[in-house]
C-alpha cells in the first residue's frame, strides 16, 4: 500500500520524482533526531536524497553521518510513503519517496557535517508529537507501538 502524507499535490502543478531514506534511531527511552535550522526550524528524522548510482542503505548511513556524525546499527526496512512538497534548497516542487528505516544508535564518531543539523535526543512521545513531518509521525507511533508489543 502506498501511504500519502502531507497536502494534496496541485493538479496544475509538475513535481519530480525525489527519492529519500529517512531512519528511526532507538536510543534507550527515545530516538536519535535532527533539528534543522533553515528554512524552517524543525525536528526531522536523519536522512536525506539517494544520490544517482547510490544503494538505498549506502545514503542512509552517508545521511544519519552527515546530520548527526552517528553510525547506526542493523538497519530494517519499515515502509515508505509518499508526500508532496517545495523543496527551497532546490528550487524544486518534488514528490518524495520517503523510504523509512527502524535501527539502533551506534558510535558517534564525528560532529554533524551538514550545515545547520544539529544531533537530538527526543522521548518517543515527544517524537511523535513534534517531528515536523507527518509521515515520520505516523512512522515513530507505529514503531513506539511495536516496542510496547514485543
Amino acid at each position: 500500500m502506498n501511504r500519502r502524507f502531507g497536502p494534496r499535490p496541485d493538479p496544475n502543478r509538475q513535481y519530480t520524482p525525489r527519492a529519500g531514506v529517512y531512519a528511526i534511531i532507538t536510543s534507550g527511552e527515545g530516538i536519535l533526531a535532527t533539528f534543522q535550522e533553515q528554512p524552517t526550524p524543525e525536528f526531522q528524522l536523519p536522512g536525506g536524497g539517494i544520490d544517482p548510482g547510490e544503494s538505498v542503505l549506502a545514503a542512509l548511513h552517508r545521511e544519519v553521518m552527515e546530520e548527526t556524525g552517528y553510525h547506526l546499527r542493523s538497519p530494517r526496512r519499515m515502509g515508505m510513503f509518499h508526500r508532496f512538497t517545495y523543496m527551497p534548497d532546490y528550487d524544486l516542487w518534488a514528490q518524495k519517496q520517503c523510504h523509512i528505516y527502524l535501527a539502533s544508535l551506534g558510535r558517534q564518531i564525528a560532529a554533524p557535517t551538514e550545515p545547520g543539523h544539529w544531533p537530538v535526543f527526543l522521548p518517543w512521545e515527544e517524537a511523535a508529537n513534534t517531528l515536523a513531518v507527518s509521515g515520520d509521525r505516523y512512522f515513530v507511533a507505529r514503531a513506539m507501538a511495536g516496542l510496547n508489543t514485543g
